[in-house]
């Protein structure tokens, strides 16, 4: 995998190795000017096959939000806070533009701008939510949960199309809880140890989210929070997108195109296994709606 959480393709080719000889040589530099660079202003945590992909496209497309550094890569996430921290800080600062020329941009726009990231891992993670909090504590913190049951059918069937995984859905559901075993106590007692079935095979945990909020609700103050249901963003995305925007203290606007991005047609499981599912994840769910202290309509 790369260090943004794509699958690795070596560059084939003149053209592909002198652009991976750039982003290198990009990359370097940035670090090399760490010390002068901006930190962002909110992060987008979550969850996996949620809709961050999406939220953070159309904040983006905002004259007020700034893309990270070089621009032209339109990454929206670093995986910093989870499976990158061992790279450093300068390395995650050497994603953001320079201090000089954010301040300059918003002199010429004549208004505060923004600087973000959206990395879905980070919610699942045990160590990301006190990493954030260490070195960005003034960030404002979103997150997007879907319907656990169309969560883990939508994780698995990504990293199945992607070729990491090769088992059906079915057999991976039961191989997860050994696939998992003892990789969460080994990541606690080892924050440099990096689970790589913790991030990708874990489609009923991932789901499961009162655990992670827990750890972002004890980081960060209630008012740093904003915590969505992806439901309303695929139903009514103008209006949640607005909520966004009154969050950030941005101004109004409307992204050019509202469809989701990194949506693809999803199989509709049978009804026996979507309630065997849903029995399962039902107790995560009750959680959920106790630590929010209101309902989210999933069953």
């Amino acid at each position: 995998m790369t260090p943004y959480g794509a699958r690795y393709q070596p560059p084939e080719g003149p053209k592909r190795h002198a652009q991976a000889h750039a982003r290198t040589a990009i990359r370097t530099f940035g670090q090399l000017t760490a010390g002068l660079r901006a930190l962002p202003d909110y992060l987008i945590i979550g969850t996996k096959r949620g809709g961050t992909t999406s939220l953070a496209r159309w904040l983006l497309e905002h004259q007020q939000v700034r893309p990270l550094f070089p621009a032209r890569e339109t990454r929206k996430g670093t995986y910093y806070f989870d499976v990158n921290y061992d790279r450093g800080q300068a390395w995650y600062q050497s994603h953001f533009p320079t201090k000089a020329a954010h301040r300059l941009t918003e002199h010429w726009h004549r208004s505060r701008l923004l600087l973000g990231e959206a990395t879905p891992y980070y919610l699942h993670h045990p160590h990301a939510p006190m990493r954030a909090r260490q070195l960005v504590p003034q960030a404002k913190v979103i997150a997007l949960l879907r319907h656990p049951v169309d969560r883990t059918y939508g994780h698995w069937a990504e990293r199945h199309r992607q070729g990491v995984e090769p088992l059906e859905f079915h057999e991976a559901l039961a191989a997860e809880d050994g696939r998992l075993e003892g990789e969460e106590v080994r990541m606690l007692r080892d924050p440099a140890y990096v689970s790589f079935a913790h991030q990708h095979y874990s489609y009923l945990d991932q789901s499961r989210y009162a655990r992670g909020l827990e750890r972002w609700m004890r980081a960060y103050p209630h008012h740093q929070l904003l915590i969505l249901r992806s439901e309303d963003l695929y139903a009514d995305p103008l209006a949640v997108y607005g909520q966004v925007l009154d969050f950030l203290e941005l101004g109004h606007h409307e992204p050019d195109e509202l469809s989701g991005w990194n949506r693809v047609p999803k199989s509709s499981l049978a009804p026996d296994v979507h309630q065997s599912l849903l029995s399962q994840l039902q107790p995560g769910i009750d959680d959920v709606e106790e630590l929010l202290g209101r309902s989210m309509g999933w069953t």
